[in-house]
């Protein structure tokens, strides 16, 4: 095959070093939450399926909270919408970093992973709504329910398999990702918000608004922060608005750049720093514990439930969908665009990484409890649907990028070679190639 020129735009650059020591340090952390998550989800399916069974749908309905404040929620309800409030606030530091501070506030970098995002959410809507679109009974409701990809599950499959990933390919999956979740919470605030009341929605902007403005003198009291952050998502929750919505919010007002010089991380990554280990390794195994067990017998058995149209559309959406949306926006962007993949990246490196990204879990659950309702039949087939859909597109990724498995392994060795022994591998010490 031709070398293409040198003069074009390399897509899937490995970025600065800053920026993927940074990433490195995100992924070993959502790494060994991920496998928290696939324990939470194992144990949820097999006590559903088991003959005390009845045990954990008590435990999942088991309500606390005061009634005055129309918090008196079932244990799944406080998972869903307390605990993802917390994922959804990492999400939303992470989203706003990338994109005032990291290497994406660059349109040329910016460009591929929001196009692919975009993809990778229309292309499944749209397989799901061909599945459904001549049934009855408010299916199409569950339109949104394969558009997630979810970063845990999906490096979990990659620690499981051994698969070394390039740096550029680490920073895409990650910011892929991101940006997902942003669209997903967009979907749930905008088409998942049942009944809108505005007064505690505006009662919402005052503990939020003395929130933002005590972080962006850089207060760190938790004793502080937290109560806003939870009066917050109180009124939130109250306004109809799905709670989650508030961890975004909240996100958004901490400052990413340090105003003055110093040593010592912005405002921004100290949160994510302290927070990220509770959001993948609490917050997003509890929610997958009330979530992901659903007993196949309850369900209508197997056979009627894989011939359902909504786990039909969802499982389709995410193995098929999620590949063609995320891969066909890459190849859109390389085609009107001078952009090119960058050296060591090939298409079929970039087929794996479409296939990851059809693992659909904690959002795509959290979906279709808000579409359908929690444990009603419907949402059952929806989660047979994310739980297939995820398991083939992991294994079909898995195929993939274990048969290039070696050729990463000779990158990686390439980009932690650090010659001088000065804590920079050598590779982003280098002077950019010229143009031709």
């Amino acid at each position: 095959m031709a070398t293409p020129p040198t003069d074009r735009t390399p897509l899937l650059s490995r970025g600065s070093w800053p920026e993927a020591r940074r990433i490195a340090d995100i992924l070993r952390t959502e790494t060994v939450g991920g496998v928290l998550l696939l324990i939470a989800a194992v144990l949820a399916l097999a006590w559903a399926n088991s003959p005390w069974s009845g045990a954990y749908r008590s435990l999942g309905d088991f309500t606390v909270g005061p009634p005055a404040l129309h918090l008196d929620l079932s244990l799944g309800q406080w998972a869903a919408d307390g605990l993802l409030a917390i994922f959804f606030f990492v999400a939303g530091l992470e989203l706003k970093r990338e994109f005032v501070a990291g290497d994406l506030r660059e349109p040329r970098r910016a460009v591929l992973p929001v196009a692919a995002a975009l993809g990778g959410m229309t292309v499944p809507a749209l397989i799901y709504v061909a599945f459904n679109a001549g049934t009855s009974g408010g299916a199409l409701a569950g339109w949104a329910i394969p558009t997630a990809t979810d970063i845990a599950f999906a490096l979990a499959v990659l620690g499981v398999i051994n698969t070394h990933l390039p740096a550029a390919m680490r920073t895409f999956l990650l910011t892929l990702a991101v940006v997902d979740d942003l669209l997903a919470i967009v979907i749930i605030a905008v088409f998942y918000t049942s009944a809108l009341h505005f007064g505690p929605l505006l009662l919402a902007l005052v503990p939020l608004a003395l929130f933002g403005l005590l972080v962006q003198r850089r207060v760190r009291s938790w004793w502080l922060l937290v109560p806003l952050a939870v009066t917050t998502w109180a009124l939130v929750h109250a306004s109809g608005v799905h709670a989650t919505v508030a961890g975004v919010a909240l996100a958004f007002t901490v400052p990413v750049l340090r105003r003055k010089p110093g040593p010592g991380p912005g405002l921004a990554e100290y949160f994510e720093h302290r927070i990220r280990p509770l959001s993948a390794g609490v917050a997003v195994p509890v929610f997958a514990f009330f979530a992901a067990g659903v007993s196949i017998a309850g369900a209508g058995g197997l056979g009627r439930t894989l011939t359902d149209s909504v786990a039909l559309g969802v499982t389709v959406g995410l193995v098929v969908g999620k590949a063609v949306g995320v891969l066909g926006a890459t190849w859109l962007v390389q085609r009107f665009t001078r952009a090119r993949l960058a050296e060591g990246i090939a298409w079929w490196d970039m087929v794996g990484l479409a296939l990851l990204a059809g693992i659909g879990f904690t959002v795509s659950l959290l979906i279709g409890e808000l579409a359908f309702g929690a444990g009603s039949e419907r949402d059952d087939h929806t989660k047979v649907g994310v739980l297939l859909g995820s398991l083939v597109s992991a294994l079909l990724a898995t195929a993939v990028l274990r048969a290039r498995n070696r050729h990463y392994q000779g990158i990686c060795e390439i980009e932690e070679r650090d010659s001088d022994a000065d804590g920079v591998p050598d590779v982003y010490q280098e002077p950019p190639a010229r143009s031709a």
